[in-house]
């Protein structure tokens, strides 16, 4: 290359005024470009081919950008927010954050909206290998993924928590292992039980009836676990709902600001009321953090700050939220050394 072209070359690569590229210039430029972006052809092998080294192509493709040749566009489905989802990511040491756009207000008052629920079942299609142990834990949310499931490699899929009411066992968590195992292929170990029991011996006594021990044999082999955030208000969290007006006020005066799967966490992530494992069928706090990947999926702005101490817990690993929830996590909560990522337990 001559050095007047070399100029030219520069100065355009440098965005200063330079020289309009000649119908040559335009054409080279438009071939490499096509090399590089559209067939994966290296710069050391474009260079061979035209016969220049592999800094003028560079220089070329720079300057192929800058001169509007090319254009790059990131594209992923409207329904996802790529530049929220990787701050939350970053910011919370999260080994997966998906940000959904959240319904126009009004729209959907609902404290779990189902997009979460399809995006999540999507996000599971993804994790999910073949001969993992999928758990699931009772909640709306993730009652509305296993209801949208439409692809999972070949797994045993089990139940973590009983269900909010055994009445509804068929609408429920029940109905979704066995919905999630369908789609697998796989076994299921549904557990037939209420989460809360009225006292630590019936909870226990149930514990031990053969299907549900058997259920609680495969908590430590869980790989993917998919969890459930209610913030500690009527109609939030079905543990709330499930207490007397006396047990909601003793845990609240216990700075209880979330619950999931049974576990209460105050505002700094730490488990509180510990008392309410004991009456409940659930996965213990210990065998979740040991779980490799734990998904939380919840969103709206009611349940932005319950989902923010559930991430300070360590607890989780990876969240399906939305565009409000998302907000208030990034600008208005601060999460600490990469709780998720690390996988730390603030009580110690």
């Amino acid at each position: 290359m001559n050095s007047s072209e070399e100029s030219a070359v520069s100065a355009m690569s440098a965005g200063r005024p330079a020289l309009r590229m000649g119908p040559a210039e335009l054409v080279q430029a438009a071939a490499m470009a096509r090399r590089f972006y559209l067939e994966g052809k290296s710069k050391i092998q474009i260079a061979e081919e035209f016969g220049v080294s592999r800094f003028k192509v560079a220089r070329v493709l720079e300057t192929a950008l800058e001169r509007d040749l090319v254009r790059i566009e990131i594209r992923v489905p409207a329904e996802l927010d790529a530049e929220r989802s990787d701050a939350l990511r970053a910011r919370y040491g999260l080994r997966h954050a998906v940000v959904v756009e959240s319904p126009p207000e009004g729209e959907d008052a609902s404290p779990d909206p189902e997009n979460l629920g399809e995006v999540a079942a999507d996000l599971l299609g993804e994790l999910v290998a073949e001969g993992d142990v999928l758990g699931l834990a009772w909640g709306r949310s993730t009652i509305h993924m296993a209801a949208a499931l439409d692809r999972l490699p070949p797994c045993t899929v089990v139940q973590l928590t009983g269900v909010y009411d055994a009445g509804t066992a068929e609408r429920g968590s029940v109905e979704a292992v066995r919905r999630a195992a369908q789609v697998s292929g796989g076994e299921a170990h549904p557990i037939y039980a209420p989460m809360l029991l009225p006292d630590p011996a019936t909870a226990a006594a149930l514990r031990n009836q053969t299907g549900i021990a058997r259920a609680f044999e495969y908590f430590d082999k869980v790989t993917v676990a998919a969890v459930s955030i209610g913030s500690w208000e009527p109609g939030i969290s079905t543990v709330h709902d499930m207490l007397t007006d006396e047990e909601r006020a003793h845990y609240a005066s216990l700075g209880v600001a979330a619950e999931m799967s049974a576990h209460l966490f105050d505002s700094a992530g730490r488990r509180v009321g510990r008392d309410l494992g004991e009456r409940c069928i659930t996965v213990e706090a210990d065998r979740l953090r040991r779980i490799p990947e734990v998904v939380a999926i919840a969103g709206g702005r009611r349940k932005a700050a319950a989902i923010g101490a559930v991430l300070r817990s360590g607890l989780v690993t990876s969240l399906v939220t939305d565009t409000m929830a998302a907000d208030y996590l990034l600008t208005e909560f601060t999460p600490g050394p990469r709780p998720a990522l690390d996988r730390t337990d603030p009580d110690e």
